[in-house]
C-alpha cells in the first residue's frame, strides 16, 4: 500500500471511530433520558415495580460510561488526536460523566418513588414535581440533540431554561416548607418530595453542562462559570470579526 493510500485509510478509521464513539454517547443519553422519564412517572403513578425497575437499570448507565471512556482512553493513546478532535474527546469524557451522574439522581427518583408510592397519594398528584421533571426532560433532550448536531447557538439557548428549573425548584421548596409548618404529619412526604425536586434540578444543571461541552467542541472556548448572555455577545462579535 502506498504511503498516500495507507494515511487516506489511517484517517478514515480515525474518522469512524470518532463517529461511533458521538454515537455511544447520544446511545447513553437516550438511556439516560428513558431513565429520567420512567423514574418521574413512577412518582407520579405511584407505580413501584416501574421505580425500582429505574434503580435496577442503573447499572447499565455505569456500564456504558465505563465502556465509553475505554474508548476514549484507546483513541487518545493510539491516534495522538489534535485540535478539533481532541475537543471532541475531552468533551465526550466531560459529557458522560455527566451523563452517569443524571443516571444517579434518576436512579435516587426511583428510590424515593418507590417509597412514596406506598402512602396515600396527595390531592394534586405531585403536579408541580411532573411539571419540572418535564420541563427537565426537555432540556436534556434539546441538550442532547444540540451534541448530536454541534450546534452552540441550540446548546445555549437550551443552557438558558436552567434559570427557569431553578425558579420552579425553590418555588416547590418554599410550597414544602409552607406544608411542613401547617401539618406536621406530612413532613416525612414532604421532605421526600424536596429531595426529589433537587435530584431533578440537579439534572437540569448536568443538562447544561453538556450544553457548555457543545460551545467547547464547536468554539474552543470553555464557557463554564460565565453568563450566557455574555457568551452568545462573544460569539457573535467573533463572528462580525471574521466576516468583516
Amino acid at each position: 500500500m502506498e504511503k498516500a493510500d495507507l494515511s487516506h485509510h489511517i484517517l478514515s478509521r480515525f474518522n469512524a471511530d470518532l463517529e461511533r464513539l458521538r454515537t455511544s454517547v447520544l446511545q447513553m443519553g437516550g438511556l439516560v433520558e428513558e431513565q429520567l422519564t420512567n423514574a418521574v412517572q413512577a412518582l407520579v403513578n405511584g407505580d413501584t415495580a416501574a421505580a425500582e425497575r429505574v434503580v435496577g437499570n442503573d447499572h447499565r448507565v455505569n456500564g456504558m460510561e465505563v465502556s465509553i471512556d475505554e474508548d476514549c482512553n484507546r483513541i487518545l493513546a493510539t491516534r495522538s488526536p489534535a485540535a478539533s478532535d481532541l475537543r471532541l474527546i475531552v468533551a465526550v469524557i466531560k459529557t458522560i460523566t455527566d451523563l452517569e451522574r443524571i443516571g444517579d439522581e434518576a436512579e435516587k427518583i426511583g428510590y424515593i418513588g418507590s417509597r412514596l408510592a406506598t402512602m396515600e397519594r396527595p390531592a394534586d398528584r405531585y403536579r408541580e414535581i411532573k411539571h419540572l421533571g418535564h420541563a427537565v426532560e426537555q432540556m436534556l433532550h434539546h441538550a442532547l440533540d444540540a451534541f448530536a448536531r454541534l450546534d452552540a447557538d441550540a446548546a445555549l439557548a437550551t443552557a438558558k431554561r436552567d434559570r427557569m428549573v431553578d425558579e420552579e425548584y425553590e418555588a416547590i421548596q418554599r410550597q414544602c416548607i409552607t406544608f411542613m409548618m401547617e401539618d406536621p404529619r406530612s413532613i416525612r412526604r414532604a421532605i421526600d418530595v424536596l429531595w426529589v425536586a433537587r435530584a431533578i434540578e440537579r439534572i437540569g444543571d448536568h443538562a447544561k453542562n453538556i450544553c457548555e461541552y457543545v460551545v467547547y467542541m464547536v468554539h474552543g472556548k470553555d464557557v463554564r462559570h460565565i453568563r450566557i448572555e455574555d457568551v452568545e455577545e462573544e460569539l457573535k462579535s467573533r463572528s462580525r470579526s471574521s466576516a468583516s
